[in-house]
Formats: C-alpha cells, structure tokens, sequence
C-alpha cells in the first residue's frame, strides 16, 4: 500500500477501524472519516501517515468535502473503501420512517456521492481500488431489517454498474460480503434481536444469528481488512464487479 491514499468511511471502531489501520500500517496515507469524532481522531493520530475528518456520509457536502481533503492533504484518492454504515431491527409496519431513509442514506447514497467525487481522481491517474463493504444481506435477507437489507442489496448492484464503467479506465470496484462481524454494530443487533423474539442474547447468536453458518463462531474485523487490503493490491487487478462472500459457509446452503 506504500505511496497510495486511502478514503475509509466509518473508521472510527469496528470493521472500518480495522481497514483504515490495517492501510495505514501497511504504508497507505489514510484519511479516517466517521462522525464519532473523538474516536476517530484518537484512532487516527496512531499513524503518522492518518489524518481525521468528521463526515456524515449521509451529506453530500460532507462527502465531497473528504475527497477535497484527501487532494489537499493526501495527494489524491488511490482508495476507496465505503464501510459506514448502521442497523435498526424492527418489523416493516412499526419501522420508523425517518430511520429507514437515513440507513438507506448512509449505506446507499453514501456510497454514491463518494464514488461520484473520487472516480474522475482515479480515471486522471488510470488507476483506482474501490470496495464496498456490503454484507451477506446483500445477497440473502433475514426478517426485520428491511433497510439494512434494502441498502445491502443496492450496494451490490452499485458495485456491478460502476465496474462496468470504470474498468477501462484502471479502477476495479467490487463488494465484501461478510457474515456477523465482532463489532460493536453487531453487538447492537444482538440486543435488539433479544428484545424483538423474546429470547436471551445466547439464543439470538446461536439460533439465530449463526443458525445458518456452516463455522458457529463470529467473524473478526481483522479478517474483513485483509480482504480489502488484498483486493486494494496490484495481485487484484483482475478482479472487479465481484461480491466477495466471508460468510462462515452462510449462502453455500
């Protein structure tokens, strides 16, 4: 990753932390975006080559905003990593509407409005990584997340369109569908899930949760990042519109 800059929303915990310090230490200067400003700020100053920036990836403004300062400050955009993102668990008639638009927003359009200010960066230097981590809802869906599923599926399509048209242009784009992440998201959804059937935090994780996983066991952030760094790399240069699944063996039934 030496001499490459990297934009890596949603970096101030979890799987975007992971990614975003994973680059950094492997030589990418890394401009870490999230809203959690403190967070990110103290995640970001571990790396002498990592900057902050708090954006809501819902705003346009902020969005483009990010992009303008990996130019000023990074020299460019070589990476793109859309990873914020967040869930609300709830049945379709009782969701909220105002929380439906804004995960739909965040995960969605997100996506949209970074990948619309990085692109001509990355066409101008006939080389670009973008990676979308989705979700495997984004290929299968579970009952009561009908924004986070909704999201998740227009990501993957995203992905596909703008592979298309980016590939003769240098820049690969592609999607990371994992299964349940340690993170602090998921830990969230495992609380909820409780309150929703009426179960203990155990059962949601094992009856639920990992119900359809071949491996009983979690995910961890560090094994997301690596997948990225690798599909972010020169070795993966052939690869583009492509949703990689680390899934736990989920979607081989």
């Amino acid at each position: 990753m030496s001499g490459r800059a990297a934009i890596v929303t949603g970096a101030a915990s979890g799987i975007g932390r992971a990614i975003a310090t994973d680059l950094a230490a492997n030589g990418a200067r890394v401009l870490f975006a999230d809203v959690n400003v403190e967070e990110g700020e103290r995640v970001a100053a571990d790396f002498s080559t990592g900057i902050f920036q708090r954006a809501d990836a819902a705003k346009q403004s902020d969005c483009d905003a990010l992009v303008a300062r990996a130019i000023r400050d990074l020299g460019g955009v070589d990476i793109l990593v859309n990873n914020a993102g967040l869930q609300h668990v709830a049945p379709v008639e009782a969701f909220p509407v105002e929380t439906w638009e804004r995960l739909v927003r965040v995960m969605l359009f997100g996506a949209f409005y970074l990948t619309r200010a990085a692109l001509p960066h990355m066409y101008a230097k006939g080389w670009g990584r973008i990676v979308n981590i989705a979700s495997v809802h984004g290929l299968v869906a579970s009952p009561y997340k009908s924004a986070y599923v909704a999201a998740k599926h227009g990501l993957v399509g995203f992905t596909k369109a703008v592979a298309l048209e980016a590939a003769e242009k240098g820049v690969t784009v592609n999607a990371i569908c994992p299964s349940y992440v340690r993170t602090p998201l998921v830990e969230k959804q495992i609380a909820d899930q409780a309150k929703v059937h009426g179960i203990s935090e155990d059962a949601v994780i094992r009856d639920i949760m990992l119900a359809p996983a071949a491996l009983k066991r979690l995910l961890e952030p560090s094994e997301v990042a690596a997948y990225v760094r690798f599909l972010c790399s020169d070795d993966a240069g052939g690869i583009t519109g492509a949703t990689q699944v680390i899934d736990a063996g989920w979607t081989a039934r």
